[in-house]
This record gives C-alpha cells, structure tokens and sequence, in this order.
C-alpha cells in the first residue's frame, strides 16, 4: 500500500493551494493560506508507464480533397488517394485503413498490383512508392524519386512486373516493379512522333497495352498526337495528329478500335488500320443550333468504353456538357446503346471508374457498376439495372453533410442504448437504392474481443445532432435530430435574422448527454439551450420555452449626467424593455425606446405539434437581448437527472435551471457568487468623462467550409477594436488601480447586503439579473488563454438624461458570430511575441465562445485575421503572464466548468449533500450547495434553494474539469435517474416514479464522515482536494511554457487517471489521487482550431478528433488496446486464385496475333536495355517495418515470379518429358515391327533348322 500524504511547502509555493474560506484572503490572490493536515489517504495506485501507449487507430468519413481513385477486380478493394498524401483503402464494412505519405505531397495516380497485395502511388513530389497491403497496416516497400522529369501518367499492364511512366517532357520510361529500379529502354519523345513535325507534343496523358498484342504501346500525348509504338521494333506503327487535345484514350476489347475524349467534348472513335481521320465523331451534348454549328461543350475529362456479352457496349464519360446552361450540376453519362442517361451529382466529379468482373483487357468486359468519386462524396452506381439506382454507402461519407461543430465520445455505454437508437433511426432511412450487395468487398474483419458499445455525437451547423455507432472501430449512422424543428423558421426579410444576416443561427456548440437517463442537451450558437427526453412513442407536444436575462454591462448606463456622485445602477425598473410585439430594429441602431429589450433571437415555435418517436424536445431556454446588446454564448453547461436541474453560464455568470418545473432557480453574476469571501479587491470607480472612441465587434461565422466562385473560405473568427489615438487617456487608464464594485440598494437578495452568505436564492425565469461594475480592463491586459471577458474595454461619451446609451456596433453589424465550424477553423498563428500572444488568446476565445480585449492590442489599429491563405509559424507563444498573478488587471469571469454532484458544500457538513461545482477563466473554484426535495410529490411542487457558499480554492488558468474520488482512488459515478418512457401507456398497478441511482461518497467506505477526493484541473495545474476540509492534498503544474485545452478523468485498466491534451500538441496522463505523470507523448501539434474545439478524451483508453474538415481520428493512448490493434483492424488482402483467361480458340489465336509469347523481361532487363543514368531518379528502400522487410525480401511480386519460372521450367521438364516419351513410344513400335517380322519368317521353321 502507498501512502499519499500532502505535498508541503516545496510544491505549493509556485501555486496557490490554501483555502479561499475567509475574507482574509481576499486582497492577496492567489496567497496559499495555512491549512490542517488531513489523515493519511491510503490508495493504492495500479497504472503505470506501462499501461500507456499512444498510436492511432481508425479514421472515420469522407476522404478530404481526394484526388485519384484505384480498384482491384480480384482483391475488390477501393483506394482513394488525397492532396494531402493520405491514401484511403476501402473493403467491406469493417476494411478501412489509412495511409498517410511522410512527403505529404499529393497523389496523383494510384496503381494496384492486382491481386498480389501492393499498390504503387505517384506522388506530386514525382516519387513513386510501393504499399505492401499484405499486413494489417499498410508500409511503403520501395520509392523511386524522379530528379530531372514530372510524372504525369503511370501503367501497369496486369500479371507484369514493368510499370509504364509518362512524364511532362513527353517521355515514356520503364520501372521494375520488384526491384524498383529504371530500366535502360526509354521512349524519348521525339521518337515516337515523326522528325518532320515542328511542335513538340505535350505531357504523356495515357498509357495502355493493346489488348490484341501485349508489345505494342498505345501513348497519347496532351497536344493531340496519339502513337502506337511497338517496343520490340522500337518504332512507331501508326501516329495521329488531331486538332483537339486529348484527355483519355479507352481500348475496345478486341484491340480494333479505341476511344479518345477531347476538350472540345467531342468523343472520336478510331481504327489502328486506317488513322487518318476518325471513323466516327460525336458530340454528345452538342446540339445543332439554329445556324447551323454545334454549340460548344465543356471537355469531356475521361472516357471508359466497355463491352457486354448480352447487350450494346457502354460508353461512360465525365464532363462534355454545353456552356450555355448556366448552373448545371456535374454529371456523369451513360450511353448504352440508342439510350443516353445523364446521372446529375451533388459535387464536382474528381475521377471515376467501370468496375468488370474480369481483369484481362482482351476479354468481354461485362461493367456491373461504376464508382463515382466526387469532391465531398463516394457513389457506387449500378449498371446492372436500366435505371441505373445507386448502392447504399455502408460507409460513414457523410460526415460532412453538415459542417461539424462540436464532438462528444461516449465509451462503454449502456448495452440498450444502441439497439434503441437504431429501431428508431432506420425508420427515416432512404430508400431507392439498389437491392445488390455493395461491390466493394474485399478483405475479410472479424468481431475483436476487446468489444463494447461505444457512441460517437457530432453537432453540426445546420442545427442537426448525429449518433454514430463507433463499437469495434468501426461508425455507423445511428440516428439524426435536427434541431431547428424546435423554431419557427426565420422568414427573409423579417425579424433580427435578417438584420444580423445571420446564416447558422441553430448551429450546435457543445452537447451534454446522459445514457443512463436517455436526457440530451443542446447548446446553440444562438444562446439557447434545447433539453429532449427520449420516447418510443409519438406524441403531440408544445415545447416549454424559458427566457433569462443573464447580461451584465453595467457601464452602458452610467452617464456622467446621471447619477454623477453615485457610480450605481438605476433600478431595474428604470430601463425595463419596452413591449414584445415591437418591431426590432438593427443591433447598431441607437434605440432610446428600447425596442430590442428582452427579446430572444429566435422565436421557439407555441402551438403543439405531432412529434415522432426519439428525442422530442422539452424545454427550451433563450438568453434575452439586453439594452440593445445580444445575449453572450454559453461556455459551460452540466444536467443532472437525479436532480432535475441544468447549470450553464458565461461570461456573465450562472444560471441554474429546474427542467422538472420549468422554473429558473439561480441568476446570478460570477462576482456575485463569492458571496462575502469575494478574494478581490474591488473598489469605487468614477465614470471617464473625456472619452471619444468607439468599439466594434464584428464576429463572423462559417456555413461552408469549400471554398468556389462566389463564396470563399471564411474566418472563424474575427475582431476588430478601433481605439482612440489619445495617449493621455490611455496612460490615465492604465494608471488607475483596480477597482470594485458598488451595488444598487435597490436590488433585492444582494449577498453583500445581507449579514452571512447568501441561503437560499430562489428566482423565477423572469427575474432581474444581478449587474455588476467592472474595472473595464484599467491596469493592462488579459493573459490567461480563457480567462478574457466577453466583451471589455469600451469607453462611454457623455450623455445627457435624454440622451440614449451608446452601442457599440456600426449599423449592421453582426451582434455574435455565427456558427464557428471546427470543420473549416484553420488558422494560421504569428511569428512575433505580440501577435503570438493575440492569436492565443483569440484562438482559444474561440474554442469557449468568450470574447475578450487586452492593451496588447492599443499598438495596432489593424484586426487580427487569420484564415487557410495565411502562411505563418503554426506555433504558440506563451503567456506574459498567469491568469493567477494579474487578477487585477481582468474585468469578469467567465464560467468555463460546471458539474453537478454530491458533494460537501462547508468544511462543516457531515454527510455529502448535492451541490454544483463550478469553474471560472481566473482559476476559481466555487461550490454551491444544493437543497432539493428528495419524495417524487414534494420534488414536483416544493422550490429547489440555491445557496452559493463562496471560493474554494485557486488554480492557474481557467478550470477546465472536475472530478470525484472516493478515499480508496474509485471514481464517484454522479448520480442520474433511471429512464422511464414519459409518453408510455399509463398502468394503474404501477404508476410512474421517477428511479434515482445515487454514488455517495460515503457508500464505499465504512464510516460516514470520511469525505471524498476532488479532483480539479485547469489550463496550467492539477490539484486533489479534500472533502469536506478542502485542503490541497496533491498539485502538478501540467506545463509552463503552454497550457491544456482537454482534460477529463477517464477509466483505464480498472483504475483512472487523468488524460490531458496541451496547445503544443503533447498528451500526457497523470496517475489519481497523487498526479504523478505517467505519460508524455509529443503526439499533434495544435495548428488550427478544428482541434481544439473537436478533441476529446473517454474511457478505456480511447480519443478522438476531427482531423479534417470530413474526417474523425480515433486514437488510443492505452498499452492494452495498441497490442491488440493488429488482431481489431481489417486484412485488406486475402489469398484469392486468380482467375484463368479465357480460350481464345485456334482461329483467333492464329488471326489475331500472338499477343502472349510477349517477353519483357528480354526487352526491359538490364541484360539487353542497360543501366538507366543514375541522375535521372533515386531508388530510395522504405521503412516496411518488420513484417514489410520479410516481404520485400522474397518481393512483393517475387512469389508470382517465382511462380513464372517454376512454371517454365515445369513446362520445359514436361516438353523434354513428352520428347522423351516420343522416342520411348517410336523405339518400341520399331522394336515390334522387327519382333513381328523375326516371328513371320521364323514362324513355319522347324526347331532343328535354327
């Protein structure tokens, strides 16, 4: 047993750890105070270093930015290459894997060795590489750098070992495939055109083997000249010279015709004996106008012609359609036969293939479907059917669908909860699609046994929730909310919508989701909160709606004409809103009537409607408008169903909601909650008079993340404060000492006015929020990341009574920013130290929807901008200095944690009661007990009473989880109400009470009393506290030169630890209760918003993040799990008897040449070609790993070589064996000829004539 005892004065002195208990401590933050020494606190600790292993594991979603696309017709595997050097290899369901380029560059052409488990990629850095697909993660064998030439076209005949390579000189050069080493034969271009011609041919645009002879090389070039050279004679046979450029070529299976797509969208048809002029043109989209020319078409980008043994052949090709139709979709068309049909896409098409059921070009091809890769999407279409339906995807591609704005991960949930979601989704599924299996099924993926059910939620911009199945590494689409059913739709025109020209106003920030409960919440980009409960049943509902007031800006209305001897508010009555059915009028606008008071921005439909079986809304609450200024967004939000209550906040402070009553229960400031134990030093300020400047806000958001012709890729974020040229005021600022705050007597339950602590606070949705006045940002800037307030530093100009407050935005400027996308947040950071230490604190403004103003900022009149165009060091400059050791110079606390549990609300208590925990941007911890009716009749009818005991303790940087330990190290589960079905038929035998499943600290352990562990991180520093005494038993500064963006405690190996995620990319897991560092990985860098605001951390080891604007990254950080990956992930290839050619027949194979006495290897080896020059590329070995090695020494294709010379020399054995017998069969029937003749002449002798 280890024995944890609190860490002395060696640790504490670089972080506050004392008591915040009494007012004392007020004026000297962050000063440790003496505390008692608990009792020992036994845990034995069983993680290790040696339980943690980072790697990644699965990708989830659409390929980003793909480029090329590859299919094996034996293995029926899919690959997708990408811009980014990722490379993508699809089976069946479960076969998925990832493959990422360490060049990054992006990939041009992929080439599988069919059914031989590789694959060759090109890369736009010109290197070739070769994947071995024979192991379970996919490693590059060889690669092959090009130094003088650009790859443009590569060509891989099937069943050899000689890869085709054309280049943007025109020259075709030759690569052995096992070896990976240039050959000596070469295809210099002004060869293979005619000496005669004066211009230069373009790039090499095809590559391809005449099916009717395997030594003839059909090259065509981008100018329009298309060569057959015959690589035995090394000549050309035929060249023509078309007017028109030439963007694919597709053989017939016969070898007599071919097929070429021009840019001009015209489709020629050719035969290799007469190459004068083509036999057939056609335009098919090219109509006759009325003059009597074809109307001009886009070019048609490839083309696939393919025969049918039962019907016409089939001609697909991308592109070709008319110009003058403007806003036509991309298509792809099919003609078969008479019959033209035209398959409209959502996206533009990036490449497409005909999947056969054979792999040899001179056979009939019999195309079954076609795969269609568009810019944002994968579509399998049937070819099988006249109608030509599409497969249902069974991969997770439409992630996207929506730009992600927020994730949630849930491990090891309830086993129902899965099974239920499914029944439920599956009734909205589409239907149409093809009753045929998915064609992509190669690989073979098995059940692991480290199985259970694990739920993936992403929010998007849209307003819609996904659940996803993410059991056994793989995602399927369980069930989808939308959101914005709740609200009347915004009509153009009309309303705030369109004065703000808001695009995503139902965009969903962050979610909170209880599986045992089955409640869902929602949080808005709007300021709104949606609470569902799930049912099996319909029912006709009308959606409770709860509006608060929760908006403190109290230097709005102090003028210096009103009220000049006493710096207070008015009362609230004073500037109470002016009635609802007003017209609102723009945010900018000065409004001395107040129209835009009290009013939410959206309208939450009142009339009951019929809704279907899942999540159906509850209640829905909306921060008001207050004094023309919108409600900030919601930072933190916790609900508990035990309790029936919901906490959230923000920069402005707390709000604690009944859902059970549909009653607003605490609206209070952050300050406010301090009660008498504020730790600051707040003190009276008297309104500036000499200032002229203004403020302006302008937060834009993303409703696309693809950037096109009209609209390009937006920045998530942007703020622009104009300040005065005034140097005098500004020195007068910045010399004035923090201040504090004088409250208005006219407030009611003002915790300052009465003689203890606030009790009991009791409110109703409708009461006046509690203002406060904040020193405006006087002394400096904010330097904790999250710790900025929502909006400070904005100077007043003097009124008279009459006069209206000034606002402060221009007209028509957005009031909030829209919905910020982590599908599109790339930003870009500074290089310098003062830009370095804006974008840090705006990046993570970001990521808690909190904004902010520092001095930092008074040097530059500019905005801070940061978008994908911009090119500067991704890196983070660290903080001037902690949020701890300037809390005078910050104006207001932002709630950025809360989590509801039971918990000791004073030193003093002696059994744990439930209380709210909450979190601050100054490192504050504050705890607020919690009086709640426990019977099922008293809970529905009698108050819950609120009652804020003060701070806590003080951490650096803002509080960003908590959790609870017993005094034996387990983790103290909250508590939550079982589900019980609201909407179910009632049964008189058994009436409906609300089941609760409480985790006392005290059930664990023997004696009541004994308290319970605290754990608390923030972006700095880790603390353990103790219960009830809250003395600081453990602390760990997590980092100095950074600061934490994630953390939670998490299950692990049967024990639970703390799993951190920094800004500089590290991962790092503390061991709990003594926070002792068990692993540090330097795993990602934080280069781009979409990271931050997607990562998060669950049980048994697990993470996830959106590592590109269509992609979700799992990855694990548990031993166990990394030795048990090979055994979880897909095989992508299995051993599969390639199919045998067809007879061809004595007649054609006697007509039709002989096109399989073809020998390359005498051609292309060294033996008869020579060396290549050793200047022209680079043969670089690659980094296969164990496994790959093996491979790679027998080679890749050495076993189907190896098999090619046993098959000769077994033939050859079998011809001597034949030849053999020939003479055996010829010398004895010689031998019986003379034995017949001895017996005919001997035959009437007698004995004694011998």
């Amino acid at each position: 047993m280890k024995k944890f005892r609190k860490v002395l004065d060696g640790l504490t002195t670089s972080s506050p750890g004392g008591t915040m208990g009494s007012p004392s401590c007020g004026s000297a933050a962050g000063t440790p105070t003496a505390a008692p020494t608990p009792k020992d606190i036994d845990v034995q600790e069983t993680l290790v270093s040696e339980n943690f292993q980072l790697c990644k594991t699965v990708r989830h979603g659409f390929t980003y930015q793909p480029t090329a696309l590859a299919f094996d017709p034996v293995q029926k595997i899919l690959a997708i290459g990408s811009r980014s050097g990722g490379v993508r290899i699809l089976g069946r369901p479960g076969v998925d894997c990832y493959c990422q380029h360490e060049s990054g560059a992006a990939v041009l052409q992929l080439q599988f060795l069919i059914n031989e488990g590789a694959l060759v990629t090109a890369c736009a850095d010109d290197t070739l590489h070769l994947w071995n697909l024979r192991q379970r993660r996919p490693a590059v064998l060889h690669s092959l750098k090009f130094n003088r030439e650009r790859i443009t076209f590569c060509h891989l005949p099937f069943q050899s070992k000689w890869l085709y390579v054309g280049t943007e000189r025109g020259n075709t050069h030759i690569v052995n495939i096992e070896s990976f080493i240039l050959s000596g034969y070469v295809i210099m271009w002004n060869k293979a055109i005619e000496l005669s011609t004066k211009t230069h041919p373009g790039p090499v645009v095809h590559l391809s083997d005449s099916p009717k002879d395997e030594g003839k090389l059909l090259i065509g070039f981008e100018g329009g000249t298309i060569v057959q050279w015959d690589l035995r004679a090394k000549k050309a046979d035929f060249r023509i010279y078309y007017d028109e450029a030439i963007h694919s070529v597709s053989w017939h299976h016969e070898g007599k015709q071919f097929m070429c797509s021009h840019s001009d969208g015209s489709l020629t048809l050719w035969n290799p004996r007469n190459t004068t002029k083509p036999f057939q043109v056609t335009f098919p989209h090219g109509k006759i106008q009325k003059d009597g020319r074809k109307e001009s078409c886009k070019p048609i980008l490839k083309v696939e012609y393919k025969t049918s043994r039962n019907s016409e052949p089939f001609v697909i090709f991308s592109g070709g359609l008319s110009y003058d139709k403007a806003g036509r979709r991309p298509a792809l068309t099919i003609m078969h036969g008479k019959a033209i049909t035209v398959l409209e896409m959502d996206y533009p098409i990036v490449e497409f293939m005909v999947l056969c059921d054979t792999p040899y070009i001179n056979e009939i091809q019999e195309p079954y479907a076609v795969v269609v890769l568009l810019e944002k999407d994968l579509i399998v279409v049937d070819l099988t059917q006249s109608n030509f339906p599409v497969f249902e995807n069974p991969y997770p591609m439409d992630i996207h669908e929506s730009p992600v704005t927020c994730t949630a991960y849930f491990a090891d949930c309830p086993p129902d909860i899965i099974p239920i979601l499914y029944s439920i989704g599956a009734k909205h599924k589409k239907t149409g699609y093809s009753q045929k299996e998915w064609p992509i099924a190669g690989g073979t993926w098995t059940l692991g046994s480290h199985t259970y059910p694990e739920i993936i939620i992403t929010g998007h911009a849209d307003g819609s929730i996904k659940f996803w199945d993410a059991s056994a590494f793989t995602l399927q689409m369980l069930y989808k909310l939308k959101t914005s059913k709740v609200f009347e739709k915004p009509k153009l025109g009309e309303g705030r919508g369109a004065d703000l020209g808001e695009e995503d106003p139902f965009a969903v920030q962050m979610v909170s989701w209880c599986p045992h409960s089955r409640i869902f919440c929602v949080v808005g980009i709007s300021a709104h909160i949606i609470l569902y409960r799930f049912s099996k049943y319909d029912a006709n509902t009308q959606t409770v709606s709860l509006e608060v007031r929760l908006q403190c800006e109290p230097e709005d209305i102090i003028t210096p004409s009103e009220n000049e001897n006493n710096p207070c508010f008015s009362e609230p009555g004073s500037h109470s809103p002016q009635p609802h059915h007003q017209n609102p009028v723009s945010p900018g606008s000065r409004t001395p009537d107040g129209a835009k008071d009290s009013t939410p921005f959206l309208k939450v439909k009142d009339k009951m409607v019929r809704v279907p079986p899942g999540y159906q809304s509850d209640l829905v609450i909306q921060l008001l408008w207050v004094d023309g200024e919108p409600p900030q967004q919601i930072t933190s939000l916790d609900i508990n169903s035990a309790y029936g209550l919901l906490a959230f906040g923000n920069c402005n402070g707390l709000a604690v909601v009944d859902y059970i009553q549909k009653t607003v229960i605490l609206c209070i400031s952050t300050v406010d909650l301090y009660g008498a134990t504020d730790p600051y030093q707040r003190l009276t300020r008297s309104p500036r008079r000499n200032r002229q400047s203004t403020s302006e806000h302008c937060m834009r958001g993303l409703s696309n993340f693809y950037s096109d012709s009209k609209k390009r890729i937006r920045t998530s974020y942007q703020s622009l404060t104009e300040l005065t040229d005034n140097q005098q005021s500004i020195d007068m600022e910045r010399s004035k000492s923090p201040t504090s705050v004088h409250y208005p007597t006219s407030l009611h339950n003002d915790p300052r006015i009465l003689p203890e602590p606030v009790a009991s606070l009791r409110a109703s949705h409708c009461s006046p929020v509690f203002y406060l006045l904040d020193n405006d940002h006087v002394n400096g800037h904010c330097t904790s990341p999250t710790s900025q307030p929502c909006s400070a530093g904005k100077p007043r100009i003097p009124m008279g009574p009459e006069g209206p407050r000034l606002t402060r935005r221009g007209p028509g400027r957005p009031p909030f920013r829209k919905a910020q996308s982590a599908a599109c947040m790339e930003i870009s950071l500074p290089v310098s130290h003062t830009e370095g230490h804006a974008s840090r604190r705006a990046m993570l403004q970001q990521l808690h929807g909190v904004t902010m103003y520092s001095h930092d900022e008074h040097h530059s009149t500019a905005s801070y901008c940061w978008n994908e165009r911009e090119s500067r060091e991704n890196s983070f400059s660290r903080s001037r200095s902690s949020s701890v050791s300037s809390i005078d110079r910050d104006t207001k606390e932002a709630i950025t944690t809360l989590q509801f549990g039971e918990s000791y609300g004073r030193k003093s208590d002696a059994l744990p009661t439930p209380c709210l925990w909450v979190g601050t941007s100054l490192g504050v911890v504050i705890l607020i007990p919690l009086s709640i009716p426990m019977d099922h009749e008293e809970r529905l009818e009698d108050p819950v009473t609120v009652g804020p005991s003060g701070a806590v303790q003080m951490l650096k940087g803002s509080v960003l989880r908590f959790a609870f330990l017993d005094c034996n190290g387990a983790l103290i589960q909250s508590p939550y109400e079982i589900w019980r079905d609201q909407n179910a038929p009632e049964d008189p035998d058994r009436p409906r009470r609300r089941k609760l499943v409480h985790f006392s600290p005290s059930s664990s352990q023997d004696a009541f009393g004994e308290g319970h562990l605290t754990v608390v991180c923030s972006e700095r520093q880790a603390k353990v506290f103790l219960m009830p005494s809250q003395s600081c038993l453990f602390v760990h500064n997590i980092t100095e030169s950074s600061f934490v963006l994630r953390a939670d405690v998490v299950s692990l190996c049967n024990s639970v630890c703390l799993a951190c995620f920094c800004a500089n990319g590290h991962v790092m897991t503390l061991s709990l209760p003594s926070l002792r560092p068990l692993m540090d990985v330097n795993y990602l860098p934080l280069t781009d918003m979409r990271i931050a605001r997607t990562f998060c951390f669950t049980n048994e080891g697990q993470a996830l993040y959106l590592s590109s604007p269509t992609e979700i990254q799992r990855i694990t950080y548990s031993q166990e799990m990394c030795d048990n990956l090979q055994e979880m992930l897909g095989e992508l290839f299995t051993p599969i008897e390639t199919p045998e050619a067809q007879n061809r027949g004595f007649l054609k194979g006697f007509f039709g040449g002989n096109a399989h006495t073809f020998d390359r290897e005498e051609l292309f080896g060294e033996a008869a070609a020579g060396k290549a020059s050793r200047s022209l590329a680079q043969h670089i070995p690659g980094q296969g790993g164990v496994e790959g090695m093996k491979v790679a020494a027998s080679g890749v294709v050495g076993d189907l070589a190896r098999a090619r010379v046993a098959l000769d020399e077994r033939g050859q054995r079998l011809g001597e064996l034949e030849e053999r017998t020939t003479l055996m069969m010829t010398s004895a029937e010689t031998f019986s000829k003379h034995a017949h003749e001895l017996m005919l002449k001997c035959k009437d002798k007698k004995w004694y004539q011998f």
